[in-house]
This record gives structure tokens, C-alpha cells and sequence, in this order.
């Protein structure tokens, strides 16, 4: 990809290629991702046994971390190395064995250091489940090719 010509688009899938290939606590869960842009992204997982509480219902945090590992690919796609600052989540209804969850990420915010972005939680039948906010601090590197990012608008 020659990094005059690169697109938003490119470089977020780019990014989202570089972040996957070394982020085994989404590949462990069974996490896919099913779509990134400037700003945003989509990840979907299905509720495994091994994901129950004692209640028989997905514990909070493994949904909580679809919707963290979707907040990370959103605020990443810039190719300007990430971090959480904070999140805040309020959890709305519970999943259950089979479910399929999927996590959209929306960018509310930008600054050159710090981001807000909205995260959705739903199950397969549009029914919303959790609520999560989360603040994003820019440290200094990139994922992929230094010279090789996104300007916003393109």
C-alpha cells in the first residue's frame, strides 16, 4: 500500500490486520471481526458453556470485553497507537447459551490525544444488552508503517 494514496478505509484495514494477528484474548473468546472504518468497528461472539456464571446466563465481563476488543479496533483505525483511559458500562439485559452478540462501535469525539466512543451490545435479535462508554488516551507510535495514516474526512 503506497502511503500517498491510502485511503481512511485502507489504513484501517490495515491496522485491524496488524491488531488481530496478536490479540489473543479476542481470538481466544471466538471474537470476529466483522467490520472497521475511520472511527469504527463491528465485532460479533457467540456465547459458548464456558462463557456461563452460576446463573446460566454470559458473565458481564465477557461481554464487556466484545465490547472493549470493539472499542480498541474503533480507536486504533488511525494507525496511531491507542489505549484505554476508561470505560463505563451498564449492563441492560443478559445473553444466554448460543447467543450471537455483536458490538458496534461508534466514534462520539476526537482530539489529537484523547477520543470518546459509544459501544452497542446486541444479541441476534436486535435486542440491546449492554451500554458501554469508553475514553481513549493516543500514545506516541503506530500499528503499521509510520509514515502511513489517515487523515480524518477521507
Amino acid at each position: 500500500m503506497d502511503a500517498a494514496i491510502a485511503t481512511a478505509q485502507q489504513v484501517a484495514d490495515a491496522v485491524r490486520d496488524a491488531m488481530w494477528k496478536d490479540d489473543r484474548a479476542s481470538q481466544s473468546l471466538g471474537i470476529e471481526v466483522l467490520a472497521v472504518g475511520p472511527g469504527s468497528a463491528t465485532l460479533r461472539m457467540v456465547v459458548r458453556a464456558d462463557m456461563l456464571n452460576s446463573h446460566r446466563i454470559c458473565h458481564g465481563g465477557l461481554m464487556t470485553t466484545l465490547a472493549d476488543s470493539a472499542f480498541a479496533f474503533a480507536c486504533n483505525a488511525y494507525n496511531e497507537s491507542t489505549v484505554a483511559a476508561g470505560f463505563d458500562v451498564n449492563i441492560i439485559a443478559s445473553a444466554r447459551l448460543g447467543d450471537v452478540l455483536t458490538a458496534t462501535a461508534t466514534e462520539l469525539a476526537r482530539t489529537r490525544r484523547t477520543g470518546i466512543y459509544d459501544i452497542e451490545l446486541r444479541d441476534q435479535n436486535g435486542r440491546r444488552l449492554l451500554a458501554f462508554r469508553g475514553r481513549s488516551m493516543t500514545l506516541l507510535g503506530t500499528h503499521i508503517v509510520p509514515t502511513l495514516r489517515s487523515t480524518r474526512g477521507d
